[in-house]
């Protein structure tokens, strides 16, 4: 199956144009808008796992070595259009136009962080695995319904296939052939669980086969190849053609969380050899012309500055209230978490 879906790159691990198609579309424009997203959310990355490392932020779920999956497909939507993320794709949040202190404070376990920035369709944080898939389809199903062209993503990794909700949210796509994209990061592993372990398919692509949906195995590290991929099944699914699933081969560099040990379950030497999605991306800009030393460091400048100002006014917020631990599950408390609310309130002199 492998050889039935090829993984589709326009550019090699050095920079260059192998698809040749595309050439005209690269412009300085378009690599620049792209740089700079990915360059914002690295920023925000690095931030956030030194924040944890100090004891101001709880458990982080990094995703550096992703940029260019998560940038490239976000960069492909429409304000109107629907994002269903995992807890590892803020990076895409933020690129769609989600706010920045939000999201800190999602990290810092406040409520806050789930509500999305006003006029943006940006669904909570989806933990459980696999759990947002049918919401997305279920989205995408009433804009068709109501006749709009708005569609909707549903972000998920390599494990969440392995999920029932995957399958389910599969077929009814199919079935209603609602305008959704079910974008795949595999990254090899489903936390500790490599990927030949959790699925005995060669590829996730070919999984969209038993459900008559078009899909495609793409280099998640190239962000042209991420970002016209994306162009494509959007325009399908905004012109009736329905869902598509696309597999992004791609590599996280570090830890599954901040609470994780990768080294316990994966060969961390392998991060090395692989190609970094935005060395990538400028060695291309440099080879065109396209990149500019002095405009490069403005916009990391801008980009540190801006992750700095963010952390400033998350860490003005007062501690998270421990009521929203409690009281946004039950319309009325079970008796056994009522007696732990009071509890814990009692012991704080509450």
């Amino acid at each position: 199956m492998e050889t039935e879906f090829p993984i589709y790159r326009i550019l090699d691990d050095a920079g260059h144009v192998i698809d040749t198609s595309k050439t005209d579309l690269l412009t300085k424009d378009l690599s620049l808008a792209l740089f700079t997203h990915m360059n914002r959310i690295r920023t925000f990355d690095r931030k956030a796992i030194n924040l944890q490392r100090q004891g101001r932020l709880g458990t982080y779920a990094p995703f550096e070595g992703q940029e260019a999956a998560q940038v490239g497909s976000a960069y492909a939507l429409q304000d109107k259009d629907w994002i269903f993320p995992t807890y590892r794709d803020h990076g895409a949040t933020l690129t769609f136009g989600a706010d920045m202190v939000r999201t800190f404070l999602y990290w810092n376990g406040r409520v806050e962080g789930c509500v999305p920035t006003d006029e943006l369709h940006i669904f909570p944080p989806a933990v459980p695995i696999a759990t947002q898939i049918p919401h997305a389809v279920g989205a995408a199903w009433a804009e068709k319904r109501k006749g709009t062209t708005h569609v909707a993503i549903a972000y998920f990794g390599d494990g969440a296939t392995s999920e029932g909700d995957f399958h389910e949210g599969m077929n009814f796509a199919s079935v209603f052939q609602t305008p959704v994209i079910l974008f795949n990061q595999n990254n090899g592993y489903a936390i500790s669980v490599p990927i030949q372990k959790q699925m005995h398919s060669e590829t996730i692509a070919q999984k969209a086969l038993a459900y008559g949906m078009p899909s495609i195995r793409i280099d998640g590290n190239d962000v042209f190849a991420v970002y016209f991929t994306m162009l494509e099944a959007v325009e399908r699914a905004r012109s009736g053609g329905g869902p598509t699933l696309i597999e992004a081969v791609t590599w996280r560099f570090g830890a599954h969380t901040t609470a994780d040990d990768p080294s316990k379950y994966r060969d961390q030497e392998r991060s090395h050899d692989r190609v970094d999605p935005i060395t990538r991306l400028e060695d291309f800009m440099k080879e065109q012309g396209f990149y500019d030393e002095q405009e490069i460091e403005a916009i990391r400048n801008r980009h540190q500055q801006e992750v700095e100002a963010a952390v400033k006014t998350m860490e003005a917020f007062p501690p998270p209230d421990v009521n929203d631990l409690f009281d946004h599950t039950y319309a009325t408390l079970p008796d056994d978490l009522l007696r732990q609310k009071t509890d814990y309130l009692t012991a704080r002199g509450n």
